[in-house]
């Protein structure tokens, strides 16, 4: 089968990083085209972009400025030097445009987003091309920006750096997690490429949940007075908070937390260490490596995962997915300690011990060989 080619515009951002990571899942069905940062600003090499995909994404925007005329001009600007773009190749992908629900607000970027919709819809039926304009709810997720892409990463972060966050307004937000706004991305690609149909489309793309901001806080600081200070598993009512636990967690300063120690506890009948309390279920399992062997090298999107030293010496490391810095922490079983695996960081654990290593392993689900979330690729 024909791989589909897709061009992300923001493709550094968070939204973008979280869609060019998804695409890199399924390899086999998506060619990602690079997106460059200076694209915007040199025709010749948005020019060179445009042309080459089946599809492109329009996620790059201005999200908060100083000046609110100027967010509003950029952003507009930024529709209006795509479309001179396709219209000087003479080409036209599919076009995702991401938009959202603040069009009916009386904003510069929900005005914004409003005029960018209109504009690709006019260049589309000019054009006779596919066009589907998503109005998106508030995303949230690992890695956004504080005081920028959402005020979810602003508690996380402040919460894990010992500050209190503040909430300006308790209102009902409707939220949507970064990895189901790129299902629904990818959904809406799969079918406009498979109905080999030219369609305008605007689609209203429903939020995962709602919860007012006081209730999003007291959930975080939960997290952080159980897993960050305590190292426990919290209890999830539904996997929103399992998606609300994973952006928590992306916001800890990995070397400065990990290994966490544990308490021995010791007699003359020998020791006893706990190595994980639970509010919430999974699975537990044990192994034991050979000296100068590595297990892993893989990377989970969902899952929660913790490895603890039982017996031996061992090195864990960590990678973020498109980084290249490794994070390395060694493990010895005379000072017992964990380290857990965030989402979307490639992760392995070798033996660097003379004898076995004895590990044991927890994970919040049950492994289901039909929907693992195990993606390999070397640390």
């Amino acid at each position: 089968m024909k791989k589909i080619k897709i061009g992300i515009t923001g493709q550094a951002g968070f939204v973008g990083t979280h869609l060019y990571n998804e695409l890199g899942l399924e390899p086999e069905k998506y060619e990602r085209i690079p997106f460059f940062d200076d694209c915007f600003a040199k025709p010749e090499l948005l020019c060179a972009f445009v042309k080459q995909c089946d599809v492109i994404v329009h996620l790059a925007a201005v999200n908060r400025h100083s000046d609110p005329d100027e967010l509003y001009k950029i952003n507009v600007g930024l529709v209006n030097s795509l479309i001179s773009a396709l219209n000087r190749e003479n080409v036209n992908p599919h076009i995702v445009f991401s938009s959202s629900t603040q069009e009916n607000l009386d904003n510069p970027y929900g005005k914004s987003k409003l005029e960018g919709r209109r504009l690709f819809e006019q260049w589309a039926h000019e054009h006779s091309a596919s066009f589907t304009g998503m109005i998106i709810p508030n995303v949230f997720g690992p890695f956004g920006l504080p005081n920028y892409n959402s005020f979810i990463a602003t508690f996380c972060h402040k919460l894990t750096h010992n500050e209190m966050p503040e909430i300006i307004t308790d209102s009902e937000v409707n939220l949507i997690y970064a990895t189901s706004l790129c299902k629904h991305i990818l959904s809406d690609i799969n079918e406009t490429y498979a109905s080999n149909c030219r369609v305008v489309k605007e689609k209203h793309i429903q939020p995962d949940f709602i919860k007012k901001v006081s209730e999003i806080l007291k959930l975080i600081v939960v997290f952080k007075d159980e897993y960050f200070c305590q190292g426990i598993i919290p209890f999830f009512s539904d996997k929103n908070e399992i998606n609300l636990f994973n952006t928590f967690r992306s916001y800890i300063e990995i070397d400065r937390y990990f290994p966490f120690k544990l308490k021995q506890n010791i007699d003359e009948r020998g020791t006893f260490t706990e190595t994980i309390r639970l509010g919430t279920g999974g699975q537990v399992s044990f192994s034991t490596t050979n000296p100068g062997i590595t297990r892993g090298n893989h990377f989970h999107t969902r899952k929660i995962e913790r490895f603890t030293v039982i017996k031996g010496k061992a090195k864990i490391q960590l990678r973020k997915i498109g980084t290249e810095q490794v994070h390395d922490f060694y493990l010895d079983s005379n000072n017992p300690s964990y380290v857990d695996m965030p989402v979307w960081h490639t992760h392995n654990i070798t033996n660097i011990g003379d004898d076995d290593l004895y590990t044991q392993f927890w994970i919040n689900e049950w492994y289901d060989a039909s929907n693992p979330d195990t993606f390999f690729e070397k640390v």
